[in-house]
């Protein structure tokens, strides 16, 4: 009988005894997981469009980056791999939207916008921006919002393109 009751209690203490004193040392995601949070429902304008919201993104996957207009060599590399993970989706592209914060008045250049098409470009009065969870600075980061419009993910400063796509086809 003590034998039986061994063999039952087994599976239950080795759960817990994995919960407590096994604790996995690496994790999947590339990004940061940070706590969901909505971002601020503050009206936006969008570049050449008039007023905007970024409720009018729920539904879908949002990768999001903060710069300045005049965008310098990182901000050009973040949006193309925003692009290009987007892109390298296949057929889930479409589920997939990038916005760029503009964080101040100028105008970006033409050129930039026309190698990014379907690129949501908005400027933000500094309410968004200042949501965002960053060590240093959120211009130094590109964000995931899901599709309920929680911020929830971070990607580093420097981020390896295929490690992103690997993260967002997992999501």
């Amino acid at each position: 009988m003590w034998l039986v009751l061994a063999v039952c209690a087994a599976p239950i203490v080795a759960s817990y005894a994995a919960y407590y004193f096994w604790q996995p040392r690496d994790h999947v995601n590339y990004g940061t997981l940070i706590e969901p949070r909505k971002l601020p429902d503050v009206p936006l304008e969008r570049l050449g469009a008039g007023a905007y919201s970024l409720r009018e993104l729920e539904g879908q996957w949002v990768l999001l980056a903060a710069a300045p207009a005049g965008c310098d060599g990182k901000c050009v590399e973040k949006l193309v791999y925003m692009r290009q993970v987007r892109l390298a989706q296949g057929k889930e592209t479409e589920r997939v939207e990038r916005v760029w914060l503009l964080t101040d008045t100028g105008t970006p250049d033409a050129a930039l916008l026309a190698e990014h098409p379907g690129l949501i470009v908005v400027r933000d009065a500094g309410a968004v921006t200042r949501a965002l969870p960053a060590p240093n600075s959120a211009l130094n980061h590109v964000y995931v919002v899901d599709p309920l419009g929680n911020l929830m993910m971070r990607f580093p400063a420097d981020p390896d393109p295929r490690r992103m796509l690997m993260d967002l086809s997992r999501l």
